[in-house]
């Protein structure tokens, strides 16, 4: 889950900061509910703040900057899919009629999901272009010791 010791303890700190703050707000007629209301809302900023201060820590992204298009397009579809489970809900009655809507809505969704996203994100990726080594410099450190001798 996460990169190194850092990363795991603002990870398990938001998830404890997090379950606080559901029990806050399932207990939040008490007073006990609103104090971890208050305390979970205080974790998950610590970890959230604790994230940015460790961001610098990252490496290289996997990925080349590219258009977002085909990405929001795959996460639309996806969107798309689950709209059109919960439309049939809303437009039958009946429980085979439902279970078609929700066979169209989950087939949509996984279109998005296993076709347009990994496509769009390929598009850009590493491998497609320059190697490792071109990108950090070492193929020009390489050549100017080989020069040298």
């Amino acid at each position: 889950m996460a990169a190194n010791k850092q990363q795991g303890s603002y990870f398990g700190l938001f998830l404890v900061g997090l379950t606080v703050l559901c029990a806050g707000f399932a207990y939040f007629d008490s007073a006990t509910g609103k104090a971890l209301l208050v305390l979970g809302a205080l974790g998950v900023i610590g970890s959230l703040f604790g994230y940015m201060g460790i961001k610098s820590l990252e490496g290289m992204t996997a990925m080349k900057p590219g258009s977002g298009g085909m990405k929001l397009v795959g996460a639309a579809v996806a969107l798309l899919g689950w709209l059109l489970t919960l439309a049939g809900i809303h437009i039958t009655d009946s429980a085979g009629g439902r279970i078609v809507f929700a066979l169209l809505g989950i087939a949509v969704s996984l279109v998005g999901i296993l076709y347009i996203l990994p496509a769009a994100f390929n598009k850009n990726a590493l491998w497609k272009g320059e190697s490792a080594s071109q990108r950090t410099g070492m193929t020009a450190a390489k050549t100017t010791m080989e020069h040298s001798r």
